[in-house]
């Protein structure tokens, strides 16, 4: 008997449009005809459309961009995995966390865990679905006869590649999950028939990793072209294992480095209690330090692959509009002295991380990018896309929305530009973090700025900008200048045919038209945002913010992502290890290798234009480890990354109940010096218990499972 199965029939897209844009392919829409397995699979439009629809659950808001149903990562005009104790979001202040989507919740309703157990209920069900299609797909495209050989094969590994990955996403999400059958499982279905219980960390973590070995070895390409941008290559695969692999050695799956207790002194109630109704724990309760070398084994499976570079721009001499000279980095005697890749003398720090997210650099042309879904910022769409958080930094007085802020503690964690702690450093919150010196003070002066004092504020060809700045945001690291909007700093926007709306330097003080005032659109912490922003983007002021912005594509996975990881896998070894690379081709000597570790860390220190980290601070795993959780703060921030490293690293108990501080913003320009003081930001919880580690698992699913267990700190029932 002919198998029946619906076909989700993509009538208005070819294939390659949907690898290349960013489009709703909600699934309903698009149900029309029964069709055999057999029939579907012997046509090579049809073939492909099906796997485009496996495809389609990561688009839209499931994927890594908005909260709506969102499984955590970069964009959308909110998301909390964006946002943990380094940045924020503040226009749902007076909104609720018990929609079922969480479409209206506040920041403080996520930071306080104010959210019902149907929150991620759309990631779930979308990542079963995609996993379903997939499957199908696997089992059956090797009856398709007008495709090529190697075209079955590069198809099926993309498929398994978007199983595994959705897998990925729902165990960084919700913890371990359920592991369909192979064949796959019609997640239609009632779950009293499926009744599936889930699978360890370790075995969803294995699970995945032998099937992106799998996709690797099936998928034929390790770069693709800009038509085909989207689909995984072959790093992609090995890239998402070494992610993988790297949460799976981490305190919380790893048991807590340290006969069950974290060295912080956090407990490990969480893992304890999470256990399936059988008793079977499915958090690892041993510290098993060879999971770190198999992490790092998987990282340096990625960088010997030869593929990937870090993305940087040549330094340049004169300036044009949006782009300045290079201000020299600071004079190292070593750094210094070397060009690309083992020095900064030839590059532009400050361009060269901007530009990787700003939309100057297309996917195609740029070496740091593993993984993206391309979602593009469509004109005048406030909620979804990367282009969201750019509308929701930009000043009030330009268009923008006016609500994305960054935390002090976000703004000391970032460098002096001679690799030191900026005056004052957590002095006011956590003094044993930082420093004991006090905090600049003073007022950057038209004269100094002309003289060419401060030439890392100077963003027009003459520097007439940067005057009236807090002396705290002078001689910062390049990558301070990309990402913060500190007070004062200059919002291009030069894109505008207005020529009077460019060139806005815009201050926070109280009434000065986007600081504090009695309604939501202001920078809590009078500290706002860069990242994402492009000089040329620009929003006219409508009651939409109609905006005009450089497409933006999501840094889903980028190299400096798996060097830091490689980095900080090696930092937690003593022992060596023998371990083959993923095809069997070699074998790596894995151990605590100062040189290797300088792979990971030299460079993303080298491309931020910093210097090395001192012979002291290599040599003591504790120091190290500190040193790269701080670089991945930095680095990656706003990339909905630091949400799930606090949890792996079970820092989040500490580092998310610390109060957030920022500046005194109910001061007016007359009192500024007052305005620079540092203070809690009581309107910003700090709240963190744990129950947060892992998202709940929804009443609805609940029901339909008698097998499945809930995660720790949520209900059962409605």
């Amino acid at each position: 008997m002919k198998k029946k199965i619906f076909l989700l029939l993509l009538s208005v897209l070819g294939v390659n449009a949907f690898f290349t844009s960013c489009v709703d392919l909600d699934s309903d829409k698009y149900f029309a005809d029964r069709k055999t397995l057999e029939f579907v699979f012997s046509d090579k439009d049809q073939s492909e459309q099906w796997l485009a629809h496996a495809y389609s659950f990561l688009t839209g808001c499931n994927f890594e961009v908005c909260s709506k149903g969102g499984t955590g990562g970069t964009g959308g005009d909110w998301n909390p995995f964006c946002f943990a104790d380094d940045i924020y979001y503040g226009d749902r202040d007076n909104s609720y966390g018990d929609h079922k989507d969480a479409d209206y919740a506040s920041y403080n309703s996520f930071r306080e865990g104010n959210y019902t157990e149907e929150v991620g209920y759309n990631a779930w069900i979308k990542c079963y679905k995609g996993i379903y299609q997939a499957s199908i797909f696997i089992h059956n495209i090797y009856q398709n006869k007008e495709l090529t050989e190697l075209e079955r094969l590069d198809y099926k590994g993309q498929a398994r590649f978007v199983r595994a990955y959705y897998y990925w996403l729902l165990l960084r999400k919700f913890g371990p999950v359920p592991i369909m059958p192979d064949e796959g499982a019609d997640y239609t279905k009632s779950y009293d028939e499926l009744a599936v219980p889930r699978s360890t960390y370790e075995e969803v973590a294995q699970y995945i990793s032998d099937e992106m070995i799998k996709a690797a070895e099936e998928i034929q390409f390790t770069k693709r072209d800009a038509n085909n941008i989207a689909r995984p290559t072959k790093g992609a695969c090995l890239a998402t294992r070494a992610i993988v692999l790297t949460y799976a050695a981490s305190p919380l799956a790893n048991g807590q480095l340290a006969n069950g207790k974290h060295p912080s002194g956090v407990t490990d109630d969480a893992a304890r209690s999470l256990k399936n109704f059988d008793g079977t724990p499915l958090l690892g309760l041993t510290y098993d330090e060879s999971k770190w070398a198999r992490a790092a084994a998987a990282c340096r499976d990625v960088i010997e692959m030869g593929v990937y570079d870090l993305y940087h721009v040549p330094a340049n001499t004169s300036a044009s509009d949006g782009y300045p000279a290079t201000v020299p980095p600071f004079d190292d005697g070593n750094f210094s002295e070397k060009e690309w890749p083992e020095g900064y003398a030839d590059i532009d720090p400050m361009q060269s991380y901007r530009q990787l997210f700003d939309g100057d650099v297309i996917p195609v042309e740029n070496p740091e990018l593993i993984f993206s879904r391309v979602a593009n910022m469509s004109i005048g769409d406030n909620d979804n896309g990367i282009g969201a958080l750019v509308l929701h930094e930009m000043p009030t007085q330009r268009g923008g929305w006016n609500t994305h802020g960054m935390t002090q503690k976000m703004v000391d964690t970032y460098y002096m530009k001679d690799g030191s702690d900026v005056d004052g450093m957590y002095s006011e919150w956590a003094p044993e973090k930082g420093n004991d010196r006090p905090r600049a003070t003073g007022w950057t002066t038209r004269t100094e700025v002309r003289q060419g004092k401060f030439p890392e504020l100077a963003v027009r060809q003459s520097p007439t900008d940067g005057i009236d700045v807090s002396y705290q945001y002078v001689g910062r690291e390049p990558r301070f200048y990309a990402s913060v909007g500190y007070s004062g700093a200059v919002w291009e926007g030069l894109g505008n045919t207005t020529t009077s709306l460019r060139w806005y330097q815009c201050f926070y003080y109280r009434g000065s038209g986007n600081g504090y005032v009695n309604n939501f659109n202001y920078p809590r912490t009078g500290i706002g945002i860069k990242k994402w922003y492009h000089p040329y983007d620009y929003s006219e002021s409508t009651s939409n913010g109609y905006a005009h912005l450089r497409a933006k594509y999501e840094t889903a996975i980028r190299y400096a992502d798996i060097l830091l990881m490689y980095a900080e896998a090696l930092n937690e070894l003593t022992g060596s290890y023998q371990i083959a690379s993923w095809d069997g081709s070699k074998t790596y000597t894995v151990s605590r290798d100062i040189q290797q570790i300088k792979r990971g860390t030299n460079p993303v220190r080298i491309r931020a234009g910093l210097p090395d980290f001192t012979d002291e601070e290599y040599a003591s795993a504790d120091l190290l480890r500190a040193k790269i959780k701080r670089e991945r703060m930095i680095e990656l921030m706003g990339e909905g990354k630091r949400y799930f490293d606090l949890r792996r690293w079970m820092d989040a108990p500490i580092e998310e109940n610390t109060l957030i501080y920022g500046l005194n913003v109910f001061q007016t320009k007359t009192f500024k010096d007052d305005f620079m003081q540092v203070i809690p930001c009581f309107n910003l919880s700090s709240v963190f218990s744990d129950k947060m580690y892992f998202w709940p698992i929804s009443h609805t699913e609940l029901k339909r499972n008698k097998n499945l267990v809930q995660n720790p700190g949520w209900t059962y029932n409605d």
